[in-house]
C-alpha cells in the first residue's frame, strides 16, 4: 500500500462544503428534491461474482496476535532486532532461575535457528498479545512443545493471571534426548484476558515452539484461524482473497532463508518460506515493524480461500522494491529463481498430488486442488519501467506453462501522477489482461470521481481496485466510499475486482488508519466502513440496469484562505514572502526583519527568525505549519523564497488555508526527496491533485510562485511555469446504482445520501412490473459515528415499504446508505 500521509478527526460536514463545492444544508431536517430513471429494458454491464473481495496484509498485527489463532507470543524464540529494535530472543517471555536463547547445531532444524536451553527448576512464562492470553471458562486450550532433555525431564504446564490459576495445572514427560513434539490439552475454570502461560521444567531440557491454540478455531482446523475474526471475513461473502500483501511482497531482499544468503531477515514474502510443518517455516522480519512467524503461510490463505468460497488471489515479488526502497534487483539468476518459484506456486495450488508442489500440499492435508486462476506479479512499483520488463518475463513463463492463468500487473501507489500514467501505457501496449490499482484519498476526493471509470478504454486492460480507503473509519467515510463503490459497480465492465484495505488492526498495536476490522485478544468489531462493505457485498446483483439521476445544485466558489508554510522531517529557511491580489496589491509583505507576529504557528516543529530568514529547526517534525493573512483571501498570488537546509525533504508552500485541516500545499521535494505535488487537505484528509518526480538540493535558494484565480491554480519554480490545474469538481452527496438479481428476480436499487439533508426522491421504474413491497436496508448514523468495542453506532436496520409501484417516491434519509430490493413480477 502507498505510503500516504493525512491527519484524522473530520469534521461532521465540513468535508462536503469546505471546497465550496456544494451548499452546506441549514438544518439536518432540511429536504433535497431528487429523480431516479430507470430503463429496465436496457441492458449493463455484467457483474462478476468476484466483483468485491478483501485483501488481507499482515500489517497492524493482522497475522501473528491476530486471525492466526496462537495465544504464545514468540513461540520459537526468533525475535530480533532485525524485526523491532526493540526486541530480544526473549521478548514477550520472562524467566525465573536460568534460562538462555541458543544459536547453535543443537536446534530443532537449520531454519529454525533459535530454542530455549531452561536450567533444572527453572521456568519461563509467556505474556501473549495485547492484555495476555484470552481464556474462556470451559474451553479447551491444546499446548505443545518440542522438547529434549538428555537425562529426561518433567514439564509442568499451567495457565494463570493475577487473580490464580486459569486451568489445571498438565505435566509433560521428556523421555527423549532427542528433539520430539509433546502436546496436552488444558481446560480453562474461568475467563480472562491477562492469562500468562508458565512452562517449568524438572530438569535440563530444550524447548522450541512453545504453543497454545484454542481447539475452537475457524471450522475447527488445526493450525487454524481465529473463529471470530475468520466469521467477520466469511460474513462479507467475498468473491476473492488477495494475500500476502501489500508491502511485504515489494520490500526488502529478495533472497532467501538459507546459509547462503546468511540467514537474512529483512526479505520479501516468499511462499516457499510459509509452507510445510510450522515448526520447520522460516521467520522473516515484518516490513511494519515486528516479527511474522508464517504460521499463516500461503497453504492455510488457500485453505481460507475455499473454506469462504472465494478465489485465491496471491501476489508475488516482481524483484523491484517499492514503499520507499525503489530499488531494481539486478540478478538475472535471482530472477529465473522468482519466476521458477512462481510456476512451483501454481503446481503447489494446482497440480496434481503427484506432482512435488502438489505432493506437499497433499502433505499438509489437501489432496485436491485450490483451483487458482489469478496470480499477480507485483505491488505498487514506483519504478514502471524497471517493473514492467520484469512483469513481462514472469508473464510469459506462466502464460508459456499454465496458459488458463491471469497475470495481473499494476499502476503504482497512486491514483494519478506520472508513475501512474507511465505504468498504464506501459500495460495497455502489451495488452495486459488486468491492472491493480491503489488509492487512499480522502473522503472528498471519493465523492468527486464517482465518474473515474466512466472514460476508461472498454478494450483496454480490466481493472482490478486491491487498494482503497477514505482515510478514516466514521460513517461519513463509509458514506462517501459508499458512493464511490456505485460507481465502480455501474463501470462492472471495467472493474472486474475490487478490495477495500487494510482488513484487520489490533488495537495496540495499529501502523495504519483506517481498518475495516478492529480487535484485540478477547473481542472483534465491524468498522463503519465494514457495514457499507458488507451491505454491497452481499446485495450484489449479476447485472446493471442502467439509470439516471439528478445531482445536487453546486456552487462553485472560487479558492479562498490564508498561505502557510511548512516542513516534513526537513529544516528550512523562508523569506520574502509577498502576496498581492489580482490587481497587484499588496496583501502580506513579509521580509521578517522585524520578526514573524504575523505568523500563526499551528504545527509541530520549531520557528524562529535567523538572519532575517524564518527558519524550522526541527528535522525530525513533521507537518510544522505556519500560516498568515485572512482565511477569505481569494485570487491572489503567493510569492517566496525558499531554501532547503538539511533533512530528508524539501519545502511545504500552502495556499487556500482555511484552518489546520483544510487548505492545499505544494509540496516541493516531498516522499524522501523524490518527487513534488499539490495536495488538498478537506478536514484532514490529503489527495493530490497533481504530481511530479523532482528533487530539491539542500542550500539552494528556490523562487516560489503560485496564482490562485478562481478554481485555476499555476505554479512557477524559479520563474518556469511546473504546473497547473483546476479544482473544480463537485462532491456529489447523491449517488445511485440499480442492479439486477437473477436468482431472485430483484431490481435492487442502491442510494447513498451523503449529506445533512434528506433526499425526497421521485423513482421511475420505467415499465417494469413489479411488487409493491419492497425490503429494505438501512445504514443511518451521524457523519461522525465510530463503531468500537462497546457501542455499535453503525449498524443496518432492515424493513418494508408498501409503497412501490412504476413510479413512486420514497424519501432516503440525511447521511445514509440504502438498499432497496424490489420484487419483479
Amino acid at each position: 500500500m502507498s505510503r500516504t500521509r493525512w491527519r484524522l478527526g473530520l469534521g461532521a460536514t465540513a468535508f462536503l462544503v469546505a471546497a465550496g463545492l456544494v451548499p452546506a444544508p441549514a438544518h439536518a431536517e432540511d429536504v433535497t428534491d431528487y429523480t431516479i430513471t430507470v430503463d429496465p429494458a436496457a441492458k449493463g454491464a455484467k457483474i462478476d461474482d468476484t466483483m468485491y473481495g478483501v485483501f488481507f496484509e499482515d500489517i497492524n498485527r493482522a497475522a501473528d496476535g491476530g486471525l492466526y489463532a496462537e495465544l504464545v507470543q514468540n513461540r520459537s524464540f526468533e525475535y530480533a532486532t532485525a524485526d523491532n529494535s526493540s526486541y530480544t530472543p526473549l521478548t514477550s517471555w520472562t524467566v525465573d532461575g536460568t534460562a538462555q536463547v541458543v544459536n547453535d547445531g543443537g536446534r530443532l532444524n537449520e531454519r529454525n535457528r533459535n530454542y530455549l536451553s531452561l536450567s533444572a527448576g527453572s521456568s519461563v512464562t509467556n505474556a501473549g498479545y495485547n492484555t495476555g492470553i484470552h481464556v474462556d471458562q470451559g474451553k479447551k486450550y491444546d499446548f505443545s512443545v518440542w522438547a529434549r532433555a538428555d537425562a529426561g525431564a518433567t514439564l509442568t504446564i499451567s495457565l494463570q493471571d493475577t487473580d490464580g490459576t486459569l486451568a489445571t495445572a498438565r505435566k509433560v514427560a521428556v523421555t527423549k534426548s532427542g528433539w520430539a513434539r509433546y502436546k496436552v490439552a488444558l481446560t480453562a475454570t474461568r475467563t480472562s484476558s491477562h492469562g500468562r502461560l508458565t512452562v517449568a521444567s524438572s530438569a535440563a531440557a530444550a524447548l522450541d515452539m512453545v504453543s497454545l491454540f484454542p481447539r475452537d478455531t475457524y471450522r475447527g482446523e488445526p493450525n487454524g484461524l481465529r473463529k471470530d475474526l475468520a466469521e467477520k471475513i466469511a460474513a462479507l461473502h467475498p468473491g476473492f482473497v488477495r494475500f500476502p500483501g501489500g508491502c511485504l511482497v515489494n520490500t526488502g531482499s529478495m533472497e532467501d532463508y538459507s546459509q547462503a544468503s546468511g540467514w537474512q531477515r529483512k526479505r520479501s514474502y516468499q511462499w516457499k518460506d510459509t509452507v510445510g510443518p510450522v515448526e520447520q517455516r522460516a521467520t522473516n522480519a515484518n516490513f511494519w515493524g515486528y516479527n511474522q512467524s508464517y504460521g499463516l503461510g500461503y497453504y492455510e490463505y488457500f485453505r481460507l480461500s475455499e473454506d469462504i468460497g472465494a478465489m485465491p488471489l496471491p501476489v508475488v515479488p516482481a524483484l523491484v522494491t517499492g514503499c520507499g526502497q525503489n530499488k531494481a534487483v539486478a540478478d538475472e539468476a535471482l530472477l529465473r529463481r522468482h519466476i521458477q518459484d512462481t510456476l512451483d506456486l501454481i503446481e503447489f495450488a494446482n497440480g496434481p498430488a503427484s506432482s512435488t508442489w502438489g505432493k506437499v500440499r497433499a502433505q499438509m492435508g489437501h489432496a485436491k486442488p485450490f483451483h487458482l486462476t489469478h496470480i499477480e506479479v507485483g505491488n505498487e512499483e514506483n519504478l514502471p519501467d524497471e517493473f514492467f520488463a520484469r512483469f513481462k518475463e514472469f508473464r510469459a513463463a506462466i502464460q508459456a506453462k499454465y496458459p488458463d492463468i491471469q497475470v495481473i500487473s499494476n499502476s503504482g501507489p497512486d491514483d494519478s501522477g506520472t508513475t501512474f500514467d507511465t505504468a498504464w501505457q506501459l500495460n495497455k501496449d502489451a495488452k495486459v489482461d488486468m491492472v491493480d490499482e491503489h488509492y487512499y484519498n480522502s473522503p472528498q476526493w471519493f465523492l468527486q470521481n464517482n465518474d473515474r471509470y466512466d472514460s476508461y478504454d472498454r478494450s483496454g486492460p480490466k481493472v482490478f481496485l486491491g487498494e482503497y480507503a477514505s482515510q478514516g473509519n466514521t460513517f461519513k467515510n463509509g458514506l462517501t466510499e459508499a458512493a464511490f463503490m456505485t460507481g465502480l459497480e455501474r463501470n462492472a465492465d471495467v472493474v472486474k475486482l475490487a478490495s477495500y484495505a487494510p482488513l484487520f488492526a489490533n488495537e495496540d498495536y495499529v501502523q495504519w488508519r483506517p481498518d475495516l476490522i478492529w480487535f484485540n485478544n478477547h473481542a472483534s468489531w465491524n468498522s463503519a466502513n465494514y457495514e457499507v462493505q458488507k451491505l454491497f457485498m452481499n446485495n450484489v446483483g449479476d447485472r446493471v440496469v442502467p439509470s439516471t439521476a439528478t445531482g445536487t445544485p453546486s456552487l462553485l466558489a472560487p479558492i479562498t484562505g490564508a498561505v502557510g508554510l511548512s516542513t516534513w522531517a526537513t529544516t528550512a529557511a523562508y523569506d520574502d514572502v509577498r502576496v498581492t491580489d489580482a490587481d497587484g496589491r499588496a496583501l502580506l509583505t513579509d521580509d521578517f526583519s522585524s520578526g514573524a507576529a504575523q505568523w500563526t504557528h499551528t504545527g509541530g516543529g520549531s520557528w524562529s527568525v535567523q538572519d532575517g530568514q524564518y527558519v524550522q529547526t526541527d528535522v525530525n517534525a513533521e507537518n510544522t505549519m505556519v500560516s498568515a493573512g485572512d482565511p477569505s483571501w481569494h485570487d491572489y498570488d503567493l510569492k517566496v523564497k525558499a531554501t532547503k537546509k538539511a533533512g530528508k525533504e524539501g519545502f511545504l508552500v500552502a495556499f487556500g488555508v482555511k484552518d489546520t485541516g483544510n487548505y492545499y500545499w505544494w509540496n516541493i521535494g516531498g516522499w524522501n526527496n523524490t518527487q513534488s505535488a499539490v495536495e488538498q487537505a478537506v478536514d484532514g484528509g490529503k489527495s493530490t491533485l497533481i504530481s511530479k518526480p523532482g528533487s530539491v538540493e539542500t542550500g539552494r535558494a528556490y523562487d516560489i510562485d503560485v496564482k490562485v484565480r478562481g478554481r485555476q491554480v499555476t505554479l512557477y519554480l524559479d520563474g518556469q511555469e511546473w504546473g497547473s490545474f483546476k479544482d473544480d469538481k463537485p462532491a456529489e452527496p447523491f449517488r445511485q446504482v440499480v442492479t439486477r438479481d437473477q436468482k431472485t428476480g430483484d431490481l435492487i436499487v442502491k442510494v447513498v445520501n451523503a449529506q445533512d439533508a434528506a433526499a425526497r426522491t421521485a423513482i421511475d421504474l420505467g415499465r417494469a412490473k413489479v411488487a409493491s413491497r419492497a425490503r429494505v436496508t438501512t445504514l443511518a448514523a451521524a457523519p461522525d459515528a465510530v463503531n468500537s468495542e462497546t457501542s455499535t453506532a453503525v449498524a443496518p436496520v432492515t424493513s418494508t415499504f408498501d409503497g412501490v409501484a412504476g413510479k413512486f417516491s420514497y424519501t432516503f434519509p440525511a447521511n445514509s446508505v440504502t438498499f432497496l430490493r424490489i420484487r419483479q413480477r
